[in-house]
């Protein structure tokens, strides 16, 4: 009679996973991000030393920058022209695209076969049309934009006074930024006519910038760099009040939440709440902005004839989420730089010793 074998007390039952247990293979998943997270952080502490040997290096030729200077406003200005010249330089690929189908919708039915056409006609270069005046523009458009909103930011809290500019900060950082904005889009608007026409014509009405801006006040005067201006301040303005705004008003929300005031976090923390503010900025400047694209480009609509709710709502996070995350960089870059010249970066700064601890910003 065979008698059943008692089991080692050492030797585990063997387990029945439940509904409710995750599967084994997640613990490998968690145990791979928690490897990235950490040599993430590692590559972060380089990039903050390699960024804070750049500041000293830039300082000692600089010099000390003190607040509100003509070398701040200076060091701003340029840290704009950093921060959105490149940055749509980088999309012009995608700008270009979406001009032409404007243009004619049935043109091209995607981006990558818009791109393949593109290159096989015109060349890899083709898919790079309107660089020039993109970069040039939006640089000095990043110039004025960044530089004029600490500029006017300043004035506007002088002029209130410190008590109504800290109740009353919201109003004063659309105003900044509406200020701004007007300003860097009268040198933004040559450009972006010259642009938009030599993306738009094929082959291209003109080699480049220069000889574009030429060949157009040679047919219509000065005036005819200058017709979009209206629908650019229509189109911009609002979208840069919002930015702006919601970008301050994000930094500081983040800094209440962590413990500590901003200034006991270091260049890395520092950038990487910028660049979350700018994240969450964009989208709200997405939603916001979104009726208005659609009207202007006919290619965000809610939903097309046809198109299936999950491709729906696939398209419409494409257009929310890379444009917040497109939003996050130029603010990234820009306090980075501001950072690297020894100033602070924008945003969630204490209310002044002057008032009262009662005091609130008003609603």
């Amino acid at each position: 009679m065979l008698m059943p074998t008692a089991r080692p007390m050492n030797e585990s039952k063997p387990q029945t996973q439940t509904p409710y247990q995750a599967q084994a293979g997640l613990y490998n998943a968690w145990s791979a991000v928690d490897d990235t997270k950490n040599k993430a952080n590692q590559l972060s502490k380089e990039a903050a030393t390699e960024l804070h040997k750049a500041g000293d290096k830039a300082r000692e030729k600089v010099g000390k920058i003190e607040l509100h200077s003509a070398k701040y406003y200076v060091a701003c200005t340029f840290g704009g022209l950093l921060a959105c010249g490149f940055t749509h330089a980088a999309v012009t690929p995608l700008d270009l695209v979406k001009c032409r189908r404007q243009v004619d919708p049935k043109m091209y039915k995607g981006n990558f076969e818009a791109w393949g056409k593109i290159a096989r006609a015109e060349g890899f270069r083709g898919i790079y049309t309107g660089w020039g005046p993109t970069f040039l523009g939006y640089s000095a458009q990043g110039a004025f934009k960044y530089g004029g909103y600490e500029f006017f930011k300043k004035w506007y809290s002088d002029l209130a006074g410190a008590e109504n500019a800290y109740r009353y900060k919201t109003a004063l950082y659309l105003t900044a930024s509406a200020s701004a904005e007007f300003i860097a889009d009268i040198a933004l608007c040559p450009f972006e006519a010259v642009k938009v026409r030599i993306q738009t014509t094929i082959p291209p009405f003109a080699k480049g910038t220069f000889d574009g801006v030429s060949k157009v006040t040679a047919a219509e005067g000065w005036g005819g760099l200058y017709k979009g201006l209206y629908p650019l301040w229509g189109r911009q303005i609002p979208y840069t009040m919002m930015k702006f705004a919601s970008f301050e008003t994000i930094v500081e929300m983040i800094y209440d939440y962590l413990p500590g005031k901003k200034d006991d976090y270091g260049k890395g923390t520092q950038t990487a709440v910028s660049f979350a503010g700018g994240y969450l900025a964009g989208i709200l400047c997405a939603i916001v902005s979104h009726p208005a694209d659609v009207m202007v480009s006919k290619l965000n609509a809610d939903r097309l004839p046809g198109e299936g709710f999950g491709t729906a709502i696939g398209r419409i996070y494409k257009v929310i989420g890379f444009g917040g995350l497109w939003n996050g960089l130029p603010w990234l870059i820009y306090d980075a730089w501001k950072l690297s010249m020894g100033l602070p970066t924008t945003g969630g700064v204490a209310p002044p010793e002057t008032l009262k601890e009662g005091l609130k910003p008003a609603t």
